[in-house]
């Protein structure tokens, strides 16, 4: 049996208490021998201001602290962990990538997606306007990660709006999608779902959707509703509000019987040519 799970975070400005709710977390699943966990969006540090992301990548890119912590809990529950996002700081030190970096039950690194569509919008809500180009440096390439049980292809959050970037993945082979996220309230409650639902269901992949959720520190309200979705466009489960965890089973015979009875792929007359953004 290969599970699924999306954890529901309110996360803070603390790295630690971070860790803490992430572990307490896994402590409450009962994991299988081959289990894919999803944290959302920023999952070790939010609701401060978007500089003091970059202030974190500056103090960390030493010693490697953030990616080193989520690594010791995917090796301690023995998961495949999809660590959200964490702030890296680029070469020039002037900015950050929002990096999904992915974890095997012995901690190793097994892949790395930096966020190629910053989210510089703007909102009705308290916020108003969002200017995550500030601070962030887009990446550059797609990613997907292989692992025993399924091929995992990576996105962040406003990725979910560019069908594109999707498109390439199922083309390189993505079975599972995760969308690690902190979609706002406005936006998550207008098109969070339907465009979860839509992902999954043009590109007949499983997707794993891990939402931030509540009001931070900052005043920001952040949707929840983290979800599981099969390739057929059925939620297997979900979480509204609160912290938690959302599991569902994936199952190899759905994703291939869903392909074969309605070949997309094949039937696809605008081909998609693997592309890079160097």
């Amino acid at each position: 049996m290969v599970k699924l799970s999306a954890v529901q975070l309110c996360s803070v400005p603390d790295v630690n208490a971070n860790l803490d709710a992430i572990e307490q977390q896994l402590q409450s699943l009962e994991i299988a021998k081959q289990h894919l966990v999803v944290v959302p969006e920023c999952c070790l540090f939010f609701g401060a201001r978007d500089v003091d992301q970059l202030t974190l990548a500056k103090e960390t890119v030493a010693n490697g602290s953030l990616r080193l912590g989520l690594a010791k809990l995917a090796q301690k529950y023995r998961v495949h962990l999809v660590g959200g996002t964490i702030p890296t700081l680029t070469e020039q030190g002037d900015k950050f990538t929002n990096s999904s970096c992915v974890f095997s039950p012995e901690g190793e690194q097994l892949g790395r997606y930096d966020k190629i569509h910053l989210f510089d919008v703007h909102v009705q809500d308290n916020e108003k306007h969002y200017f995550e180009s500030k601070y962030t440096q887009a990446g550059k390439s797609v990613e997907v990660v292989k692992t025993p049980f399924a091929n995992v292809g990576l996105s962040v959050c406003y990725d979910l709006r560019f069908p594109e970037l999707y498109r390439q993945l199922r083309s390189r082979g993505a079975d599972i999608i995760t969308v690690p996220s902190a979609f706002t309230r406005v936006t998550g409650k207008a098109h969070w779902q339907t465009l979860l639902r839509a992902r999954a269901i043009e590109n007949q992949v499983f997707i794993v959707a891990a939402n931030q959720e509540g009001i931070h520190k900052n005043g920001r309200e952040t949707w929840g509703h983290s979800m599981i979705i099969s390739p057929w466009g059925e939620v297997l489960s979900s979480l509204e509000t609160g912290t938690g965890v959302a599991t569902a089973e994936y199952s190899s015979e759905e994703l291939v019987k869903v392909r074969e009875s309605i070949p997309v792929s094949e039937h696809n007359q605008f081909k998609t040519e693997l592309m890079s953004y160097e």
